[in-house]
Order: C-alpha cells, then structure tokens, then sequence
C-alpha cells in the first residue's frame, strides 16, 4: 500500500490500540474485560500494521517461532498456576476473588491469569491471520 494518509493514521493508532488492549487485560478481574478480549484488540493492532506495512513490519519483533514459543511457555505456566490453585483450593474455593475496584492487585491469581490468557490469544489470532494471509 502507498497511502501515505493510512500509514500516518496506522503508526499513530497502533500503540493506542496496544495501550487499550493492556488497559483490558490489565483491570479485566475488576472491570468488563479480560485476557481473551484484550488479546483480541492487540491481535487486532498486528494484523492492521501487517496489513498496512506489510509482513516485514511486524515479522522484526513478533515472528512465528518466538510467538509459538510465548504461547508454549503462557500455556504451561497457566496450567501450573491454575492446577495449584485447584489443588490447594486456596485462592477459589469457597468462592473466588471478585477483586476491590480501584486496586490492581486483589484479585489473587486471576491478574496472572488474565495476562497469560492475552498473550496466548493475540499470539493465536495473529498467527491464524497469517496462515490465511494471501502473499
């Protein structure tokens, strides 16, 4: 693309998107949001660069094999983190943390988990973009 207009527009909203997409994941246990949708809208910032800039633009930071393995690495670590918390029944039974609103930390190991859930869902989405990506 050579629209000089659209890559302007593009480089200014990417990282307000991103920025947004943190905030959602970041004050999902207290707020509506969470790991899945603030993984959608940082997905959704790669895939309009990628389609803007082209692959190399994004392919310089975010390529297939270091997001396959975050999303190994996010996955084990949810496993385990979610698997003690089972076991140990500590941080969910007899109910859940529903969180203070206003403060980031107080909602046990549902912040972590919401983060790793992010990072597994955008690297997922982008990945399924460029496997469907007509180059």
């Amino acid at each position: 693309m050579n629209d000089l207009i659209l890559k302007n527009i593009v480089k200014f909203i990417t990282p307000c998107i991103q920025l947004f997409g943190i905030y959602i994941i970041l004050y999902g246990h207290i707020s509506p949001g969470g790991g899945f949708s603030g993984g959608t809208i940082i997905a959704s910032s790669l895939i309009l660069q990628h389609i803007t800039f082209g692959r190399s633009s994004v392919h310089t930071i975010f390529r297939k094999d270091r997001a396959l393995k975050l999303i190994g690495f996010s996955l084990i670590l949810y496993s385990l983190m979610k698997g003690y918390s089972f076991l140990s029944s500590q941080f969910h039974f007899p109910h859940p943390p529903t969180g203070v609103p206003g403060s980031l930390l107080s909602g046990g190991f549902i912040l972590p988990l919401n983060i790793l859930i992010g990072i597994i869902v955008s690297c997922t989405i982008y990945i399924i973009f460029t496997l469907f990506a007509n180059e």
